[in-house]
């Protein structure tokens, strides 16, 4: 059974809407949050990336940067820009572009479904990005940002949902720079959502792994200091918007090299009998798509020997018949020869970035399947890293908890 918490949230006026929102700070370099912020001081980019209001080539690690960020947020909230619910409340949230539209539940989780695994995980945290989002999510009392959740559709869910859409117009609606619409409605009476989201036995994790792992930690942190119970506290709870699995869109994680030998590159095409081609990404999985010195190159990569779901995981099989063996790569998580980008960049960054030299090598992956991830996530498995790209990306700034 999986628990949903009303909470009295911090939201934007309406009209301070498009000031404040932004992308969520794991999308954008320092150097992007610091351009897109220019000319605009309420955006929540001073307080999810800090670091740009302070002098360049300050520590991303700084304590500075952690006291920057909690006195950007206390001056946003002790401003006209926002204000807090008087009452508890749950809030939906509806994603639509051109092509596709989610609707999902603006709520809080439990930390201790977190722990317990209700809210099942996917992917390894890294000690450093835990750290991080602690020590932001501490010093800020705090979560502002929320984690993407899934769930298997249910019908009561999808109703209540329905419901509170067609009784009330939307509280905000706001457009972002690349065209998404996001619509907030709020609902304060929350006990027929809260009914139908106990019949769900499973929440997993979409986006925001290091954000539920830092939620953990500071629950555990604040409790011992508290000597209070679990599920006590408001800090015992973090945002999340859940969003049923038939809604979601998932663009595929794609790679770089940054230095690449031509005899490693010669043996990479040689070994997969690799063909120059017009396509610059997969049409199936298994498929890659490789960009090295101005061409294309498709080839297929090895069947697993294992049945087994993350063994046959395009990432793994990449991982174990390209990345170790030719490019020495033992562990992508901390090898600074890789790195990751997002499919809503398209190929046309990876093509930027070779002919820009700034990496030698882009591999076009072919996205992974909600289908995949849950059968990992059920099983108490974990997939490679970066394997999945949700797309589109909730906003920042729109909804923010405090404890």
């Amino acid at each position: 059974m999986a628990i949903i918490q009303p909470f009295k949230g911090w939201l934007p006026k309406p009209e301070n809407v498009s000031d404040v929102a932004c992308p969520p700070y794991d999308v954008l370099s320092t150097k992007e949050a610091r351009e897109l912020a220019e000319g605009k001081p309420n955006s929540f980019l001073h307080v999810i990336r800090p670091e740009i209001d302070l002098p360049e080539g300050t520590p991303y690690y700084d304590d500075a940067v952690y006291q920057k960020g909690a006195s950007n947020l206390k001056e946003l909230l002790n401003s006209e820009i926002y204000t807090q619910d008087e009452k508890p409340a749950i809030y939906i949230y509806q994603l639509e572009s051109e092509s596709h539209t989610q609707t999902g539940v603006f709520t809080c989780a439990s930390v201790q479904d977190y722990d317990n695994d209700v809210i099942l995980k996917h992917e390894l945290t890294r000690p450093d990005k835990e750290n991080d989002r602690t020590k932001h999510i501490q010093m800020q009392q705090a979560h502002a940002e929320p984690v993407m959740l899934t769930f298997k559709d249910s019908e009561d869910v999808k109703f209540q949902i329905e419901k509170t859409i067609a009784t009330n117009p939307p509280h905000i609606e706001h457009t972002d720079e690349r065209g998404v619409v996001h619509k907030i409605w709020k609902q304060f009476t929350t006990a027929d959502l809260a009914k139908a989201f106990a019949e769900v036995d499973n929440f997993y994790i979409a986006d925001g792994h290091h954000r539920c792992k830092a939620a953990s930690r500071v629950s555990e942190n604040l409790r011992e200091r508290d000597r209070s119970f679990p599920g006590e506290a408001e800090y015992d709870y973090f945002p999340v918007v859940l969003f049923p699995m038939s809604q979601m869109k998932i663009l595929p994680y794609n790679r770089v090299l940054i230095t690449v030998r031509k005899s490693q590159a010669e043996q990479l095409f040689d070994k997969f009998n690799a063909k120059i081609t017009e396509e610059k990404t997969p049409q199936k999985k298994g498929d890659l798509s490789i960009y090295y010195k101005g061409d294309w190159w498709a080839l297929t990569l090895p069947k697993a020997s294992s049945k087994d779901v993350v063994a046959n995981l395009d990432a793994t099989r990449l991982q174990s018949s390209i990345l170790k063996p030719i490019f020495s790569i033992e562990n992508p998580r901390i090898n600074k020869n890789i790195e990751f980008v997002g499919g809503v960049r398209g190929t046309e960054e990876l093509e930027r970035l070779v002919d820009e030299g700034e990496a030698d090598l882009a591999i076009s992956m072919y996205p992974t399947s909600i289908e995949e991830l849950v059968e990992v996530s059920d099983k108490g498995e974990l997939m490679p890293p970066k394997s999945t790209w949700f797309e589109p990306k909730l906003q920042s700034g729109i909804i923010i908890h405090t404890f």
